[in-house]
């Protein structure tokens, strides 16, 4: 079978504009919460994974899978080395795109919007949370940096779990980032191609435009 012969049929739920909330990321946290109730613990499901999008001062474009780890009524908050590819084109070009898709319902959700870096208290906060071999990875990994050979990386952190035998600071050059969304579209996918698709646009008074569009 060539990749032109797969398909796939969508035909698990429709949306209608009944179904929305008027604020879309509150929209959002229903989907998201029913996507962890459905999925979570399901083998190769990381329901809180994304593909956030950037681009350089010249408009080439690059992706990659990260983890939100927030949501509220600022936008959606990813963490990163400042150091990163990424981080480097956000700081070039401040605006990026994050695509949340969840097979098993037939949705995703694409968001765009500016991009800006949260305070360093709040990202102190989070960084406390995460396990020990996550907060040494922070420093060990020169993110985007070429490597000589994958030894080079792990003599690091085992250099680093010596140097931090009990409490890990988190390194300056990390952070997180909060994407405040202009637009938010939400997709559930339908038979025969028809999909679903509504779209919250943000207005000169904050409100909130929803529009149904073609799929």
């Amino acid at each position: 079978m060539g990749i032109a012969d797969l398909r796939r049929e969508y035909n698990l739920a429709g949306l209608r504009r009944a179904d929305l909330a008027a604020d879309p990321v509150t929209q959002f946290n229903k989907w998201f919460a029913q996507a962890v109730a459905a999925l979570s613990g399901a083998e190769g499901e990381d329901v809180n994974s994304a593909t956030l999008a950037t681009a350089d001062k010249a408009g080439r474009p690059s992706a990659r899978i990260v983890l939100v780890k927030g949501v509220d009524e600022r936008g959606f908050i990813f963490f990163t080395n400042y150091h990163s590819r990424k981080a480097e084109e956000l700081a070039e070009n401040p605006h990026a795109a994050l695509v949340c898709y969840w097979p098993g319902l037939e949705r995703q959700v694409c968001i765009a919007g500016d991009v800006a870096k949260i305070s360093r208290a709040e990202s102190e906060a989070y960084f406390k949370t995460r396990p020990r071999g996550s907060r040494l990875a922070a420093w060990a990994s020169r993110q985007s940096e070429t490597l000589e050979n994958r030894a080079v990386l792990e003599k690091e952190w085992e250099e680093l779990q010596a140097k931090y035998p009990e409490e890990v600071p988190m390194p300056p050059n990390w952070g997180g980032y909060v994407l405040s969304p202009s637009r938010i579209e939400f997709w559930q996918g339908r038979p025969s191609r028809l999909h679903d698709r509504f779209r919250y646009s943000r207005q000169p008074d904050k409100s909130w435009r929803i529009e149904r569009l073609a799929p």
